[in-house]
């Protein structure tokens, strides 16, 4: 059995999935604020231990047509610095369209109480939750990929 703890690494906020590979279940946990890839390690090293994870899927960020473009060596970058003081094994996995998939499953942002513009409160946990959706579809990918291997 292997748990997976998905990455959606994105510029002020990373995105937390949970999947065991035994099961096939696939969880959003958490969104986190990104600061510099020494305190991001840490709370990520709190959270395997917490959540017991054997292996790390890194969101790659790909440009359209496949390539690896500015934004993918900068998760890369990120990935080695925040992630080398977690000893589990770290794979890739395209991340193409996650982002408009998880807000295409979690619908529109809706509006404030009198109507009006959300509050900011409201806009932060909706992209908290967009995310983790990231995430989870990520994860998905993974263990999809994995259950087509012979």
């Amino acid at each position: 059995m292997s748990r997976l703890l998905a990455i959606d690494v994105g510029e002020r906020r990373i995105g937390l999935a949970v999947a065991d590979s035994l099961t096939g279940g696939v969880r959003p946990l958490a969104t986190i604020r990104r600061a510099d890839a020494p305190r991001d390690g840490a709370v990520l090293a709190r959270v395997i231990a917490e959540q017991r994870v054997d292996e790390i899927v890194v969101g790659l960020p790909l440009n359209m047509d496949g390539s690896e473009g500015r934004q993918a060596a900068v998760t890369r970058e990120w990935a080695a610095a925040a992630l080398a003081v977690v000893e589990r094994p770290v794979s890739w996995r395209d991340e193409r369209l996650t982002s408009e998939r998880a807000e295409a499953r979690a619908g529109r942002l809706g509006r404030g109480r009198a109507g009006g513009p959300p509050s900011p409160a409201a806009r932060n946990a909706y992209r908290a939750r967009i995310d983790q959706l990231a995430a989870a579809d990520i994860a998905r990918a993974e263990l999809d990929a994995r259950a087509k291997q012979p």
